[in-house]
This record gives C-alpha cells, structure tokens and sequence, in this order.
C-alpha cells in the first residue's frame, strides 16, 4: 500500500527522504570534501612544499589523512569517521588561518589567493558543517 502523496512527509524523513538517505548524501559529500582538501595538500605537497621543514611532512600527512578519511566515510558508518571529518576541518583550516596571519605557521606565511588555497578552504569549513549535520540526521533525539 503507497504512501497518500499529498500526505506530505512523515515525521521520520525531510522533504519526503528517509532519515537514512539524507545521512548517506551528507556522509558523501563530507568524503568529497575531506577527499579534496587531502588531494590539494598531496598536490602543494608535491609542487614545493615537501621541501619545507614541519609543514611540508604535515601537508603530506593531511593529504594522505584526507584520502583515507574519505574512505572510512563510506565505508564504516560509525560516528567516529563523521568526528574525525570535524576535527580534520577544523585543524587543516584553523592551521591555513595561522599561516596567514602576521606571524605565520612554523616560517610560513600564506596568503587568501590562489585555486588550492580556496578549494582547500572551501572544502575544509564545507566537511565541518556537512559531518556536523550528518551527525545530527544519524542521531536524531540523541544528541
């Protein structure tokens, strides 16, 4: 028996998609996210920055982190890849954030310009907001 179409959505979907479907299309974004913000950190890694001391090692590390992330994303459906997508936003940009100001990140000095700089950005705030908001559609009342 269907569903009465001009019922509009139950209390367990938004916009007429299950609770699972919407958590399954946000869990995908966040992986494409911190998949993007990994592969422009491998990229600037091998374009100059593996040469730079305590950074150029982090920017391989986060690179690789990101990939890897991505992957348990889609693959474990525990909460914890959703926090780590958190925390990875949140230490990749806050750290691109220190590079830019004044003093700088470990003799660093970035700056606001530039396609992976704002990709990198862009995808690093997008995985917080994106994982915070499958978090909260995974586990609805618990949190």
């Amino acid at each position: 028996m269907s569903a009465d179409p001009h019922a509009g959505p139950d209390a367990g979907t938004a916009a007429g998609l299950p609770h699972a479907h919407v958590a399954w299309v946000l869990r995908t974004l966040t992986a494409l996210c911190v998949a993007t913000s990994g592969a422009v950190h491998l990229y600037l890694w091998q374009d100059g920055m593996r040469n730079v001391d305590i950074v150029g090692p982090a920017f391989l590390v986060n690179g690789v982190g990101g990939l890897l992330l991505a992957v348990l994303l889609l693959m474990w459906t525990a909460i914890w890849p959703l926090l780590g997508s958190i925390g990875f936003g949140l230490a990749t940009f806050g750290a691109f954030v220190v590079a830019t100001s004044a003093s700088g990140l470990f003799g660093v000095h970035s700056r606001w310009q530039g396609v992976p700089e704002w990709t990198s950005a862009i995808t690093e705030v997008a995985a917080v907001l994106l994982a915070s908001a499958a978090i909260w559609r995974e586990r609805p009342g618990r949190l």
